[in-house]
């Protein structure tokens, strides 16, 4: 049986459909969720997708965390469900506490719409097991708010810890202001719980699977997914 990947739909989400297509094409089984749902449907895995969920009233994420489906999305994590937070995702992950840090106005006080550059700074999660590190994957972000800021004790924690996953940069890997598109602290671009199987990241995967489209670098993060629910050979 295929892997049931659920993806939340929010008030605002534009994201969702091209989520669950990206799931189908990468051979999973997109199982549509509401916000008012209260169970998971069977769902394996969960993507919070982007958008402006509740048109980003008060912050980015801030009433989305108290949506009805959110109470079963913690305890999924809880008992180690996978749970992937895309842009808005990632942002209401950070507001419902699966996740530390915050994302904030870009430095530039722009929007930015762009292909960019990320770096795998860890295999420690459902999304990067099957990446080595180092791996540099192209993706676009399009967001206004979402350079990552966290106090200097979590950020410490964070490194020490293996829990930053993507770091923006250049194709080559490299870091540099030039490559940061939003002015994230330390170039972070995406984070993990300590448990590594919830993260969050600001680029757009479900964007980057098609070749007739754009980029695919975000077939690398699906394969991986779905690649975790394949028994291992005996």
């Amino acid at each position: 049986m295929k892997p049931r990947i659920g993806v939340i739909t929010f008030p605002g989400s534009l994201d969702d459909r091209d989520a669950r297509r990206a799931v189908r094409v990468m051979g999973g089984e997109p199982v549509a969720l509401w916000h008012g749902d209260s169970d998971l449907q069977g769902a394996d895995a969960v993507i919070l997708p982007g958008g402006f969920s509740y048109g980003d009233y008060l912050r980015t994420g801030a009433i989305a965390h108290f949506a009805r489906i959110m109470d079963t999305v913690r305890e999924h994590a809880e008992h180690g469900g996978p749970v992937l937070g895309i842009c808005n995702g990632f942002q209401i992950l950070c507001e419902a506490g699966l996740l530390p840090g915050a994302l904030v106005r870009n430095r530039s006080l722009s929007f930015v719409c762009r292909q960019v550059h990320v770096r795998v700074d860890s295999d420690r999660t459902p999304f990067t097991r099957d990446l080595r590190l180092g791996t540099v994957l192209d993706v676009p972000v399009k967001h206004g708010e979402g350079q990552f800021v966290a106090d200097t004790e979590t950020l410490a924690r964070l490194e020490e810890q293996g829990q930053v996953v993507f770091r923006y940069c250049s194709p080559a890997g490299d870091l540099g202001d030039e490559w940061n598109p939003n002015g994230a602290t330390d170039h972070i671009a995406g984070v993990a719980n300590p448990r590594g199987n919830v993260v969050g990241l600001m680029p757009h995967p479900e964007h980057a699977v098609d070749p007739d489209t754009g980029p695919t670098g975000g077939r690398a993060l699906f394969e991986s997914l779905l690649a975790s629910f394949v028994p291992a050979a005996s």
